[in-house]
């Protein structure tokens, strides 16, 4: 039974979370902001709602190392899983950005995530303030720098002339797949993990991670498959820094997240570290900005790894 919830749980926050993405567009159009303004802030924010509800029950439940390891397995998924996988279906070029600003800051905000919890083990309300805070002074350094003719492909022209009640419709229809979903998730995911005798710290970066990271996959093998731009690495690095700033900022905000389980600094967060500053090598060696297939088949593995390594050490 608990695997039933788990997979509706699932399912309700992709439901959840497309709804809320149109809904939040359609409304930033109604307040006639720009649609660099809204693929920037607000499409980023609503597409982070799944992983921030599933978070913020897990805190408020009591199962802190879940809320902390969505988001550390999440990181580890986007760039070993969902980049590894659409390089392997074709070659990802890489824009210079990247490696100016956005794995810096990707980096800068990882390493404050580990010192504050290494300091402490625990995510206290200043600390996520402050990891919060530093996301909108980067959205707003973006949006400041951005060019005027940039193309947003997230945001659909059609919601611009969308009615206030199928707005308000989607807004409901989000926000309730969105906390039943994330209650679902988070209360089956504790079923399995004792079922099966594993740590709730090894179902958050596993079975939780790799689930709120399936629709990012799903979206960016199609595109690669179809041969289109499959995938921004920019865009993947900006749901990691999304995923510690506003997902581990606000929840630890509303309620401070210690750390329970100790495979988490001593092991699951090297791995977000490791996976995040390899890429660096990787776009440089021995193809300059070129994510070929083999160095997706070597994330891919990389990934396997970590996962065996996951279970291995994770038996309760």
């Amino acid at each position: 039974m608990s695997i039933l919830w788990v997979v509706l749980g699932f399912v309700l926050l992709v439901v959840g979370g497309e709804f809320l993405v149109r809904a939040s567009v359609a409304l930033s159009f109604k307040f006639n902001i720009s649609k660099m303004v809204i693929g920037m802030t607000v499409v980023s924010f609503a597409t982070s709602a799944p992983e921030l509800l599933v978070s913020l029950q897990a805190a408020l439940s009591g199962s802190p190392a879940i809320a902390i390891n969505n988001v550390v397995g999440s990181n580890i998924a986007n760039i070993g899983l969902v980049l590894g996988i659409t390089a392997m279906v074709g070659s990802i070029a890489v824009d210079k950005s990247f490696y100016k600003l956005n794995w810096p800051v990707m980096m800068v905000f990882s390493m404050a995530l580990y010192y504050f919890l290494i300091n402490d083990n625990m995510l206290t309300a200043i600390e996520g303030g402050i990891l919060f805070i530093g996301l909108i002074l980067f959205l707003v350094f973006l949006i400041r720098n951005a060019k005027k003719d940039v193309v947003i492909e997230d945001v659909d022209d059609a919601l611009a002339v969308v009615s206030n009640f199928k707005i308000g419709l989607w807004l409901l229809i989000g926000a309730l797949s969105l906390y039943f979903g994330s209650e679902w998730l988070v209360s089956g995911s504790k079923e399995i993990a004792r079922s099966v005798g594993v740590s709730e710290a090894v179902i958050g970066v596993s079975l939780i991670a790799i689930g709120t990271s399936v629709p990012e996959l799903a979206a960016s093998v199609i595109a690669a498959a179809k041969q289109e731009k499959a995938i921004s690495l920019g865009n993947l690095i900006g749901s990691n820094i999304f995923n510690i700033a506003s997902v581990l900022g606000l929840t630890s905000m509303v309620k401070p997240i210690p750390v329970t389980e100790p495979q988490i600094l001593s092991s699951d967060i090297f791995w977000m570290l490791g996976f995040s500053a390899v890429l660096i090598p990787l776009i440089f060696l021995p193809k300059r900005l070129q994510i070929s297939r083999f160095k997706g088949f070597f994330l891919v593995v990389c990934y396997g790894v970590f996962m065996f390594l996951v279970f291995a050490k994770g038996k309760l």
